[in-house]
């Protein structure tokens, strides 16, 4: 669905961003593909990789609204990706977090009505899930701009939707870069928050085809949930460093033992298909939409009453082998990715 169409990537130059251009080159044919991003020297380190002629870099912030709307003008899909998302940094810093989590999702929203794009998937966290720090609750308040813009879209073509997913395998500043910074350094224990802390587990790829698959899936309004394995944290000390001792250091503020993607209080709105969730929208939209049956022609059911999809009740837990096997695949895709870089034009 995405040849001859033209993508654009809020936060293009993030570890999603460049994934997902790369799996777009690689399985389509678009006609143009937009990276949006403030980061100069993350952009211009992106072009050294991906030159494709389809390519377009612009210099801009979710915060600007008028350089959005330049931006989407004959643009057909949007992946909105940027966002603040460290903890505790929005902790300390709440008013920058809610200019770029929640007056930023607004400014997409607009811009996407006015250039008509067709459809725009808002990436979200579990952490939006009943939300106990500053991030999660802007985030909260971004997917319900991103839902609720379905009704006010008037005439236009434009559809809406959210995928919410939990931790990145690796990602930058989560905490198994945190834990290898600490064993390059010749560290004799690992820091641990709590023994019992788990969380929702993925891998890049994974979370970028999950984006691209939905586009297909979404009428509009929905909020996607993949099925995905949970993780201990203590696992994951021992996936990295067999046998070393571990410093249990306590919950950092705005911290949960447990994750949530389903929350118990929309039970009543949650549908359960063959790899995903959908959480259905709290209000009506002036279109009828059936989401039990979405547009790929998947079937979900409704779940029980009180389900909720949490980490630490997962039924699926990654075993200490299978974590470093993960660690292992994504440094093998590190690798090739820094080969493709310096690889001439």
């Amino acid at each position: 669905m995405f040849n001859d169409k033209a993508i654009l990537i809020t936060g293009g130059t993030g570890s999603f961003g460049r994934l997902y251009v790369q799996t777009l080159l690689e399985r389509y044919r678009p006609r143009r593909v937009v990276v949006y991003s403030r980061d100069e020297l993350k952009q211009f380190e992106m072009q050294q990789e991906f030159n494709s002629p389809v390519m377009r870099y612009f210099i801009g912030d979710v915060r600007d609204g008028p350089r959005l709307k330049q931006a989407m003008k004959g643009i057909d899909y949007v992946i909105h990706a940027a966002a603040l998302k460290q903890v505790p940094a929005a902790e300390y810093n709440p008013m920058e977090c809610i200019k770029t989590n929640v007056h930023g999702a607004e400014n997409v929203i607009n811009a996407a009505l006015e250039c008509e794009v067709e459809k725009v998937i808002a990436l979200s966290t579990d952490k939006a899930a009943n939300p106990v720090n500053l991030y999660g609750a802007t985030k909260l308040a971004s997917d319900k701009l991103f839902v609720a813009a379905n009704n006010i879209t008037g005439g236009s073509k434009t559809r809406f939707a959210v995928v919410r997913y939990g931790n990145v395998v690796g990602s930058r500043g989560s905490v198994v870069p945190f834990f290898k910074k600490l064993l390059a350094e010749g560290a004799a224990e690992l820091p641990i928050t709590d023994p019992r802390m788990t969380r929702f587990w993925i891998t890049l790829q994974q979370g970028v085809d999950f984006v691209l698959k939905n586009f297909e899936r979404m009428w509009g309004g929905e909020l996607f949930v993949p099925k995905i394995p949970s993780a201990r944290i203590t696992d994951l000390a021992e996936s990295l460093a067999p046998g070393l001792p571990t410093r249990i250091v306590g919950i950092r503020p705005g911290e949960k033992l447990h994750e949530i993607m389903c929350p118990r209080d929309d039970s009543h709105l949650t549908l359960e298909f063959h790899d995903h969730y959908v959480i259905r929208p709290t209000i009506t939209f002036t279109y009828k939409v059936d989401y039990e049956l979405n547009a790929l022609g998947e079937r979900g059911v409704p779940v029980a009453e009180g389900f909720e999809y949490n980490s630490g009740t997962n039924p699926h837990f990654l075993t200490v082998e299978q974590l470093r096997e993960l660690d292992r695949e994504k440094a093998s895709a590190a690798r090739a990715g820094a080969a493709r870089e310096l690889s001439p034009a």
